[in-house]
């Protein structure tokens, strides 16, 4: 009994901190996009991809997983699922390292602070779930949130939007794809590698391209763009194995955290005393969901018990 439960706390630990370094090394994305902006967006996009797919089929290969993975992607029932994610994650990074490489690295914290309110929007609205009085709560916030922002951005902040709503229909379609994320993502990949290819080809004629005018070490991050986004995918994996989603769930929200000083902090982006407000706003949704989320979690716990 004693070497059975110090194995689970030593898996708690190690998944523990396999999830802090996953939401750490997410966070920490923007300066790596940072470094790459004077590049066309779209054209590193188009490597994300293509580096992905190599370092993801090289992974499935040594898995012995790779058939399985191409059968699932282009199977009748998996297919339109798996197109149709892949689309929705091209517009989240897409939308991302625009943001970033176009100062606007406050509004992507704002897009993912928001994601979380709006998965919870379209749990109600797709999967015909029931709202509780303190998710009303947080969904009237979010509204509210909006409407300060827009204000204070003198405009309706489409790249925030943008993000959470790409990246919310994205985590609504993974749940219905009966697949690993690592196994997804390299499915989602194999669907984008093609027109991803055409994409970095096509941009690679312009005089600020990556292949016109990279140094040594702008080219080895393009190139390693694959690792980062597969690595912090892995270890978040890792740790959704041995970690409790009700500890794991709270950490995602050190992501736009982390975007959100660095924004303001290194890049010395504007924050006006309206968008301060907005964001209030948001993080008071955000608390009260998590709240809401932990007793219900620990109700449900002390049910099971009985």
């Amino acid at each position: 009994m004693e070497e059975h439960a110090l194995s689970d706390r030593n898996n708690l630990r190690e998944g523990l901190v396999a999830g802090i370094f996953a939401y750490v090394l997410w966070g920490l994305l923007t300066i790596y996009w940072k470094a790459l902006h004077g590049f066309p967006p779209f054209e590193l996009i188009g490597w994300r991809i293509v580096s992905s797919f190599i370092i993801l089929t090289v992974l499935a290969l040594a898995n012995g997983r790779l058939r399985n993975i191409a059968r699932s992607c282009f199977s009748r029932e998996l297919a339109p699922r798996i197109a149709a994610a892949a689309a929705l994650v091209t517009v989240n990074w897409s939308s991302y390292v625009w943001a970033v490489a176009h100062d606007h690295v406050i509004e992507t914290a704002l897009g993912y602070f928001m994601a979380p309110l709006l998965t919870m929007w379209l749990g109600v609205t797709v999967l015909k779930e029931k709202l509780n009085a303190a998710q009303r709560i947080t969904i009237s916030l979010a509204v509210v949130a909006i409407a300060v922002l827009t204000v204070g951005y003198g405009r309706v902040p489409v790249i925030a939007l943008l993000i959470a709503a790409s990246w919310a229909f994205y985590g609504l379609l993974k749940r219905q794809v009966p697949m690993s994320s690592l196994d997804s993502l390299t499915a989602e990949m194999m669907w984008l590698v093609a027109p991803a290819l055409v994409l970095a080809v096509t941009q690679a004629g312009r005089t600020d391209s990556v292949t016109q005018t990279a140094d040594t070490l702008h080219l080895t991050l393009v190139i390693l763009t694959g690792l980062i986004t597969v690595v912090p995918l892995w270890m978040f994996g890792f740790a959704a194995q041995r970690v409790p989603l009700t500890v794991l769930g709270p950490l995602q929200y050190s992501v736009p955290t982390i975007n959100f000083l660095l924004g303001w902090l290194a890049y010395n982006e504007s924050l006006g005393a309206t968008k301060v407000v907005g964001f209030g706003f948001v993080w008071i949704a955000l608390v009260v969901l998590g709240v809401d989320t932990y007793r219900r979690s620990v109700s449900s716990t002390a049910r099971y018990k009985r």
